[in-house]
């Protein structure tokens, strides 16, 4: 699924998402909901980034990766933790591309995430490789999700992995 946002693209620095567990839905510029082995996965495209919510009978499971202003928790590298019923599993990392590298890696990541069965993409208007990508799939007994957010002002692409289960 390819989405173009309403919105202006206002991401503008990689260091300046926050990741954020457990915060209600909020206001996605695109989504899309996913069945998977009666979990019900909301990806959510936001003006600034990213949440995904996992909906079972057990509890919501909800990750938020986005620069919501000065209160934020940083990304850390690496997370593990329970959370309402879920153990969940993160990790993150933030990669350097200069110039051409980085158009042919978003072009790749781009079509990769369009042809993907659970995969969603949102781009940016009037701004080239600014976009924001979700994959989610069924992993072994949980539920796991990936993202990349892309900052070609910077040639950075901040990339996310997680799990649920």
């Amino acid at each position: 699924m390819h989405a173009e946002l309403t919105t202006a693209y206002t991401d503008t620095r990689a260091d300046a998402l926050g990741w954020y567990l457990g915060l209600g839905p909020l206001r996605p510029l695109a989504s899309r909901s996913l069945e998977l082995g009666g979990v019900r996965l909301e990806l959510c495209l936001l003006g600034a980034s990213h949440q995904v919510l996992v909906h079972a009978p057990r509890g919501v499971c909800s990750e938020t990766v986005a620069c919501l202003g000065s209160a934020r928790t940083p990304m850390p590298a690496r997370a593990a933790q329970r959370v309402d019923g879920w153990d969940y599993e993160f990790t993150s990392l933030v990669e350097f591309l200069p110039g051409d590298r980085f158009d042919a890696r978003v072009c790749a990541l781009v079509t990769a995430v369009e042809r993907h069965p659970g995969g969603m993409v949102g781009a940016y208007p009037g701004v080239p490789n600014a976009v924001t990508a979700i994959t989610a799939e069924r992993s072994g007994e949980g539920f796991g999700w990936s993202t990349w957010h892309t900052y070609p002002q910077e040639g950075r692409i901040v990339s996310t992995r997680s799990r649920a289960t």
